[in-house]
């Protein structure tokens, strides 16, 4: 078991066949002098996915929503032996209370009575974790998970996408808390969904695709509570054939995540194609 999941901690941060350890912040992101304006009054944190990091999760969609007037920001968050920009691999729990600490400080910052949050897999299942069990939920107006998990992955999603960037066993032997929670029926998963995942206070914006062989079944992602959105991609946009990894640049993920964030702006679909994960 441990050496099916273990070559998944560098995954996504070799997304598109990039090294993270030199991904340099976007410009204009991570500006805590950014005053939130009229339109846009809450501030936008991006959470990036396990093995990821904030600047490579977010290359696309961190300077779409900036362009849209945004203040965007994101953070790297449970690093560990692999060095400080392979990001979600610590357990889930402390990479929540991580992202608690983050909200706050950019709150400080930018004076805004709460942000937004926006997550790609494990950037929803933190976020979740976070708004359930670290009071975030009086902090947040709206939480998006693209790619998203709540339920966990069976261990032939997470050996895929360790084929998949063909890693095989490289990180064989490194430890991976966050691999363990994922499994379903996990401590901290039936904490999780113990009487439901989502709490009252913030909408909820599960985004997930049929194509999905990370997330499987693609499923663990959806949820039902009056305050919750489900969107499956191929139900909204029949010709989107994007998977796990490319929903961080697909162009339909990035209309679902700012029509979340500003509904009284509407914007439709493109015709999107992906052959990985």
């Amino acid at each position: 078991m441990r050496k099916l999941l273990i070559p998944l901690l560098a995954a996504v941060g070799l997304l598109a066949g990039g090294v993270a350890a030199n991904a340099a912040p976007t410009s204009g992101i991570n500006d805590f002098s950014c005053a939130p304006d009229a339109q846009h009054p809450e501030p936008v944190v991006l959470v990036h996915g396990l093995g990821a990091n904030g600047p490579l999760n977010f290359a696309t969609l961190a300077p779409t929503l900036a362009g849209r007037g945004y203040c965007v920001f994101y953070l790297t968050y449970g690093t560990g032996i692999l060095g400080p920009t392979v990001g979600g691999i610590g357990p889930m729990e402390d990479s929540a209370a991580q992202l608690s600490a983050f909200v706050d400080k950019v709150i400080a910052a930018t004076h805004a009575a709460k942000v937004d949050i926006v997550g790609h897999s494990e950037g929803s299942t933190v976020p979740a974790y976070y708004l359930k069990f670290n009071d975030g939920a009086a902090k947040v107006a709206h939480f998006v998970g693209f790619g998203a998990n709540y339920a966990g992955t069976s261990l032939d999603g997470l050996a895929t996408l360790a084929n998949l960037l063909h890693l095989g066993p490289v990180l064989t032997g490194v430890g991976c808390a966050a691999c363990a929670e994922y499994l379903p029926g996990s401590d901290f998963l039936t904490k999780l969904n113990a009487d439901g995942v989502a709490v009252p206070g913030p909408t909820y914006t599960n985004i997930v695709s049929r194509y999905d062989t990370v997330v499987t079944p693609y499923t663990s992602g959806i949820f039902t509570a009056p305050n919750a959105t489900n969107i499956v991609i191929q139900d909204r946009c029949g010709l989107d054939f994007t998977g796990h990894l490319g929903q961080a640049v697909d162009p339909n993920v990035a209309s679902f995540v700012l029509n979340a964030l500003d509904p009284s702006n509407p914007v439709q679909c493109q015709p999107f194609f992906d052959a990985g994960a």
